[in-house]
């Protein structure tokens, strides 16, 4: 048995639990191993009454007061005890466990631990694990639970158990990265490191563990990059594209004038698809920071020459609205060229057609989802691909998007705010613009960071809101063990808030376990203002334009990272009406007040992105990952901005010392770095 071999080699792991982690991306050895944890459930010190905080996990030592009693309907017994000690008295419910009455007794010392709820303005707990004696809770204190992302039908301890089987089956004593490496940034051994990922003896053995593994995972990223970046460098320009009086005719023609960063980035644009090589750009520009005029912008220019430009949005509600305003710019305008939209939900005849008309060249422009780049679509004269930092194009993709050789350019455009330092270093095979000023027309967003006694006026103000014809979303967070639970979560909180704001106003749930149909169906509802309030998971975090959505408000904000919270405030502030965004936060720390702070005196997305890099210590490593970017296993370009640093630096070293990875000390990790780019066709991420 190697990291080659197929998970079903694993005792207890028959057909059906296979498939069962193949829905999870889980088909070898080498997968299970990667497949961290997504948090680690601390059994912590307990704390007293007083310093229990909503929403999290947490263990109180005290006596049983009182009498224990046992109510609710026989499908649902609900039995309940106080829990006493020095600071005050816990309300404890446990469902379906009417034998508690029997077994807990009045002034027996006890420890519960289970997550603490509002209910009434009273903290409760529901349903906690019992350490009667106290001194059971000491064996498990300090210890580190895995809690693995999941499906439906497997548990953590399926997850757990399959992973220690993996790893006492395997030698892993081979290391790949170079000794030298290892040495001078102190990094742990790859053997300790996977067991210290996922069975943790103590943070600090968590910590060194997870410092190793986010170090390798940028240290090959970057070098694939550069591999990718030597093979790209300085292709020439294979368009003769010249500037056309129509684009400055059409700026001038807008009823508002570009900002001082837009005409400077579109200047750029345009030297460069008019030069000598090809462009490879990056647009950095916060939310409505005006990307898509620029983008335009450029597209016209391939356009006038004879060419075409195509321009891929990760949603097809992104794509149909991108597709409609291009066409009404060019109807006002009257620019002579045409678009064409091309998604994956058209049917076999209008997909059939779309391809006719751009194989033909009758389109110039082509706006669309991924559909964009699949084998039929053959493009006449293909001379510009914008994407956003999603679909970032190898050169295989552009090779085989050109289709006669010549390499279009390629424009990629990013609304997180990186800093530049890390920028640099996350798209080594770009040239970097940055959009750094607001249009002046763009009313700058209202925000208020709450507790969740300000519930219920947040609900009046959205009723408000949504009176003078405006709409809202309401972002939950992912907080049951089980991702599998999601869908629920967010479907319970829609059902409970069409309660509370009555027949008149339609709520609606979104979630990331919907058919991508059904997600369409629901944003283009949205859009037409059908729908007035839509719950969600951050699923919305890109790809919806409505301008008269004037409220976010997101519960349990401090679960998420600033930079997220960042970009889930961008949906709203879209439009001419004031916007609003609400951060409610069931933390009542110094620590979460602070970092949520910064979201509340700033909209600078490049401020929010440094100065949350300022707040970070090493704490923030221990848990959940932050802003998502790039979808690196366990690496976060914010939190771990300092390792991303560190792997820069290395991957320098290495390919200054030796540039082909010839030598003895560096076979190894070459060897690893072909299997990453075999296996996760980097050019397809990059």
């Amino acid at each position: 048995m190697n990291e080659q071999s197929r998970i079903s080699e694993l005792k207890g792991i028959g057909e059906k639990t296979e498939k069962l982690f193949q829905k999870m991306g889980v088909y070898t050895i080498g997968d299970l191993l990667r497949y961290y944890p997504r948090g680690y459930d601390v059994y912590e010190e307990p704390v007293s009454v007083g310093e229990l905080e909503e929403g999290k996990v947490q263990a109180v030592k005290g006596v049983i007061y009182g009498r224990v009693q046992t109510g609710g309907s026989r499908n649902m017994q609900v039995t309940t005890a106080y829990v006493k000690e020095l600071t005050g008295t816990l309300k404890v419910i446990w469902f379906r466990m009417p034998f508690l009455k029997n077994t807990l007794k009045s002034g027996a010392p006890i420890i519960v631990r289970g997550r603490v709820i509002d209910k009434k303005g009273q903290l409760v707990m529901e349903h906690p694990e019992i350490f009667s004696p106290p001194e059971n809770y000491e064996v498990k204190q300090g210890t580190m639970q895995p809690i693995y992302p999941l499906t439906a039908g497997i548990t953590s301890n399926a997850v757990a158990k399959a992973v220690r089987q993996a790893l006492d089956y395997l030698d892993l004593s081979r290391d790949f990265l170079p000794n030298d490496v290892r040495m001078r940034y102190h990094l742990a051994e790859y053997n300790y490191a996977l067991h210290g990922i996922h069975f943790p003896l103590d943070k600090q053995e968590f910590y060194h563990a997870r410092q190793r593994l986010v170090f390798e995972e940028f240290l090959t990223f970057i070098l694939a990059l550069r591999q990718t970046r030597e093979k790209s460098e300085r292709a020439e320009n294979g368009f003769a594209i010249e500037k056309k009086a129509q684009t400055d005719a059409f700026l001038a023609a807008l009823p508002y004038e570009l900002t001082g960063a837009q005409k400077k980035v579109w200047e750029q644009i345009e030297t460069e698809m008019t030069g000598s090589y090809v462009m490879s750009r990056l647009i950095q520009g916060d939310v409505g920071s005006g990307k898509t005029i620029v983008a335009v912008l450029a597209l016209m220019l391939a356009g006038l020459n004879g060419m075409q430009g195509a321009m891929m949005a990760p949603t097809e509600v992104l794509a149909k609205q991108h597709y409609e305003s291009v066409t009404e710019l060019f109807e006002t305008y009257h620019i002579p060229l045409k678009a064409e939209l091309l998604t994956g939900s058209m049917t076999a005849k209008e997909k059939r057609l779309a391809y006719e008309r751009i194989a033909g060249g009758e389109v110039q422009i082509i706006l669309g989802t991924h559909a964009l780049i699949q084998e039929k679509v053959v493009y006449q004269n293909l001379a510009l691909v914008v994407t956003d930092e999603q679909h970032r194009f190898g050169v295989r993709q552009r090779e085989a998007l050109a289709g006669k050789g010549r390499i279009p350019h390629i424009l990629v455009m990013s609304a997180t705010p990186i800093p530049r330092t890390l920028a640099i270093i996350l798209y080594g095979d770009l040239d970097i613009s940055v959009i750094d000023e607001l249009p002046a027309n763009r009313l700058p967003i209202k925000n208020c960071v709450v507790d969740t006694s300000y519930r219920q006026t947040a609900y009046q103000f959205m009723k408000k809101q949504v009176a003078a014809g405006r709409q809202c979303y309401v972002i939950c967070p992912m907080v049951e063990e089980s991702e599998a639970m999601e869908a629920e979560n967010v479907m319970d909180y829609a059902a409970m808030l069409q309660e509370e704001m009555g027949n008149g106003i339609c709520v609606e749930a979104l979630h990331g376990k919907m058919k991508q149909t059904m997600k369409d169906s629901i944003m283009e509802r949205f859009s037409r203002n059908e729908i007035q309030i839509l719950v969600s998971t951050t699923v919305i975090e890109v790809g919806i334009n409505v301008p008269n959505a004037t409220v976010m408000m997101v519960e349990n904000a401090e679960r998420f990272g600033l930079a997220q919270l960042h970009q889930l405030r961008g949906r709203v502030g879209r439009g001419a009406h004031q916007s609003y965004c609400i951060f409610m936060s069931g933390s009542k720390t110094k620590e979460t007040k602070k970092r949520l702070e910064i979201l509340n005196k700033s909209n600078d997305g490049f401020y929010i992105a440094n100065e949350d890099l300022k707040l970070r210590g090493p704490g923030d490593l221990f848990g959940i990952r932050q802003s998502g970017l790039m979808d690196f296993r366990i690496g976060d370009v914010f939190q771990d901005a300092d390792v991303l640093k560190m792997a820069n630096d290395a991957a320098n070293m290495i390919l200054d010392e030796d540039p082909a990875m010839e030598m003895e000390k560096h076979r190894r990790l070459k060897e690893h770095l072909e299997e990453y780019c075999a296996s996760t066709d980097l050019e397809a991420t990059l």
